[in-house]
């Protein structure tokens, strides 16, 4: 073969190549997965805000917000629509905690041999709407009896600003003594009779939901 028909079948294979490569770029999409497959859904983290972009981004350049702080001053709203967000935390500082509840607090007063001692005023909310903000290490816990109830109070100061009642411990009972000022609207006190613990609960008629979300 003469190096003309040899060259010209080099530049015949190019051509091929090339329009074999051009057919299979027109057959991916901008993505780079073929034609007609489905496109991935977003990784985890990964929001598509759609037409609300423009807002969302707004929102977050208005009010300073990184987005995550944004997202959870958007979903608290949302989840807790009704409550406020209380503080509070015992005497010495070292605990403390943010709880989601009414401003009209449903609190009970709790008869019973401990309760009595400690004059353990409280009302219930969901484990969920609790977030201890610092003093965990600086907690201790107090059990007798059954030992379900956990009493937990501040090693330093000795205050119980909240703890973990018999009757839901699937949620806390939170002293309204203990919360900062400014939050709480009224405050409605009922009498539970702790000496009769199990007759008390058991004829009661709300206080197994309180601690459910």
């Amino acid at each position: 073969m003469g190096r003309g028909a040899a060259g010209g079948a080099r530049r015949s294979r190019r051509g091929s190549a090339a329009a074999g490569g051009t057919r299979r770029a027109r057959n991916r999409n901008a993505g780079g997965s073929p034609a007609g497959a489905k496109a991935e859904p977003p990784g985890p983290g990964v929001v598509d805000l759609g037409a609300q972009s423009g807002r969302w981004a707004a929102f977050q350049e208005r009010h300073r917000l990184s987005c995550e702080e944004a997202a959870r001053l958007l979903l608290d709203a949302y989840e807790y629509r009704g409550l406020v967000k209380h503080t509070g935390g015992c005497h010495c500082g070292a605990v403390r905690f943010e709880v989601w509840a009414s401003a009209d607090l449903h609190v009970f007063n709790c008869n019973c041999s401990i309760c009595t001692k400690k004059q353990n005023r409280h009302f219930i909310v969901p484990a969920s709407r609790f977030k201890l903000l610092k003093g965990a290490d600086n907690l201790t816990t107090y059990t007798f009896n059954t030992h379900r109830a956990q009493h937990t109070f501040c090693k330093t100061c000795g205050v119980q600003s909240f703890y973990t009642p018999r009757s839901n411990p699937d949620g806390y009972g939170i002293a309204p003594h203990c919360l900062d000022e400014g939050t709480v609207q009224t405050i409605i006190t009922e009498d539970i009779n702790g000496k009769e613990w199990e007759k008390a609960v058991r004829e009661h008629k709300t206080i197994r939901d309180m601690s459910k979300p």
